[in-house]
């Protein structure tokens, strides 16, 4: 396929942040770009070749969409599968596939696949609703705390909340559940893994990520995690298995526990672009987005290694503020030697809304995680 002429034309469904950085990828090489998104103020919506919008869970708009381009990839997992099956059948290629995403898209189904196929990961029990969890729990098979996920459309911690009293419990929605253990971990681990449709992978070092406590968000990314070679190792390998077991087509973002202990579990998978592989933009030889648009059009993936230290501070909405968006200090962190912003185009801030995120490079790491420190405290994301 020649995928270096402008007739060819690359789908992306959805239009967030995500999908405008890989937007900004796309610019090295002479195709056509379409983006299918909700909202009409979508970030990717200037980027685009041309910008449609839709709902992403609908047949009918997913399939027109994909009638439109040569090969179709997302940059969310919320997406009609039965439009995409459609589709794969029809001929068109569509990465990561509707079978991988079908694993993945409903956290049960992914959370039994890594037991069946023995990948580790926490204790776990499924509920379709509300009242059988309640019913669990009053019977003694669910015990607090445990942490509580929402099977389907989950993201940026929405859908996830730590039930340590009885109280948090009567505050659950009533929709399809996993229970989880409250794993004891020394902190939480990344590997971004690439891999090709013939099959070539590659994958970044581990990273690792710090939370915020409330709003179970990820506020810093740290590139070369803080760990000893042999975890890292380990981690490595366990996200090559999980790859493996997935058989994706493009990037898969695995999060991990390390406990108390030094094991290492698997929290859940992204087929995707995410949060955690932002520093790669400027900390790495190829940036995650370069590397997916490579694997997704089956050419020789790019180097992984990074060339400096990399730290991701996420900018989010300050608590206490909903509306017009202003980046306050922005000016200050820019003046920073080795501060790069990222701003992502949402007009509208509120409470823990991710609006951008700042990339910190440096030759030491400790550094880096300093100057993440002054960049966290400086700038504001207010209205």
């Amino acid at each position: 396929m020649n995928y270096f002429s402008s007739d060819f034309k690359l789908g992306i469904l959805g239009g967030g942040q995500l999908g405008k950085m890989l937007l900004a990828e796309t610019r090295k090489f002479d195709i056509q770009t379409y983006v299918l998104d909700l909202h009409a103020d979508a970030p990717s919506r200037l980027g685009a070749s041309k910008f449609v919008q839709g709902d992403l869970m609908d047949f009918e708009t997913v399939y027109n969409f994909g009638k439109l381009v040569n090969l179709l990839t997302i940059e969310i997992e919320n997406v009609n599968l039965d439009a995409l099956e459609k589709l794969e059948n029809e001929g068109l290629a569509v990465y990561p596939s509707s079978k991988s995403l079908k694993l993945i898209q409903n956290k049960s189904v992914q959370k039994k696949f890594y037991t069946d196929h023995n990948i580790p990961t926490s204790n776990f029990k499924n509920f379709k609703n509300y009242d059988d969890l309640l019913k669990a729990y009053n019977d003694g098979a669910v015990v607090l705390p445990f942490v509580w996920k929402s099977a389907q459309f989950g993201y940026d911690g929405n859908g996830v909340q730590i039930v340590r009293l009885i109280t948090d419990l009567t505050k659950l929605p009533d929709v399809a559940c996993i229970a989880e253990d409250l794993v004891a971990f020394k902190t939480e681990l990344a590997v971004i893994v690439a891999r090709n449709v013939s099959g070539e992978i590659r994958t970044y070092p581990v990273v690792e990520m710090e939370f915020h406590p409330d709003a179970n968000q990820v506020e810093y990314v740290i590139c070369p995690a803080r760990i000893d070679d042999k975890i890292a190792e380990k981690a490595q390998e366990i996200a090559l298995q999980v790859s493996h077991k997935f058989n994706h087509v493009g990037l898969l973002a695995v999060e991990m526990f390390l406990t108390q202990t030094d094991e290492i579990l698997v929290n859940e998978v992204a087929p995707r672009p995410h949060n955690s592989g932002h520093h790669t933009i400027e900390a790495s030889y190829t940036s995650q987005f370069e590397n997916h648009l490579r694997a997704i059009l089956d050419l020789p993936l790019g180097k992984t290694d990074n060339k400096v230290a990399g730290i991701m501070v996420n900018l989010v909405g300050a608590e206490g503020f909903s509306g017009p968006v202003i980046y306050q200090n922005i000016e200050k962190i820019m003046a920073i030697n080795g501060v790069s912003t990222h701003i992502y185009g949402k007009k509208e801030t509120r409470p823990f809304r991710k609006m951008g995120h700042v990339t910190i490079v440096h030759e030491d790491r400790t550094e880096a995680r300093r100057i993440a420190e002054i960049v966290k405290n400086t700038i504001r994301v207010i209205c």
